[in-house]
């Protein structure tokens, strides 16, 4: 197994967020060595669709890319679409791109991608429904279990955690990329 230790991974979402694709990417990353740290605009704690609720470590206002070595955006739509008019958590997420560090996003997490304007040129994979707006956000859309794209780690739905994670792991592993930029 690849060791992460030392590296630190935040994992930025709200209230909503699709309980699966939290627990099962932290998992993976902690297993591995790594610090998780959960960012959100929310106060105290958030709760995932199916009941999942979680202490919020740091507050998305006070997060800083430089603190971190990648970035997970779980989806869920109430999650996605709540946190992509942060404009905290939008320049949070852009900052990552700034700095040329992974970036992972599933299901409807891309939202927040297409607000940070991040996807002209790249290609990933998301929740079906989400296809359009990223092809209007500059992305080309291709319907893959998992896509990685310069450090850009993309998968469509919690059936495809297996193989997310473990891109998720080998990216971070990598570090930062030259093509993972804005």
């Amino acid at each position: 197994m690849t060791d992460l230790t030392g590296k630190r991974i935040a994992f930025l979402l709200t209230d909503g967020f699709e309980d699966s694709e939290l627990t099962s990417p932290w998992d993976a990353v902690t297993s591995a060595g790594a610090e998780a740290v959960l960012v959100s605009p929310a106060d105290g704690s958030v709760t995932g669709e199916k009941g999942h609720e979680q202490k919020i470590d740091l507050p998305v206002g006070s997060a800083t890319a430089d603190d971190f070595d990648a970035l997970v955006l779980p989806g869920g739509v109430q999650n996605a679409d709540d946190i992509r008019i942060v404009k905290d958590a939008v320049h949070f997420a852009r900052a990552f791109f700034d700095q040329h560090k992974p970036v992972a996003v599933i299901c409807h997490g891309g939202w927040i991608l297409t607000e940070a304007d991040v996807l002209t040129g790249r290609t990933l994979t998301s929740y079906p429904t989400l296809q359009t707006d990223l092809r209007n956000a500059g992305a080309t859309w291709v319907d893959e279990e998992v896509h990685v794209d310069q450090g850009l780690v993309s998968s469509r739905n919690p059936d495809d955690l297996p193989a997310f994670n473990a891109k998720l792991i080998e990216e971070v592993a990598e570090g930062k990329h030259s093509g993972q930029t804005a």
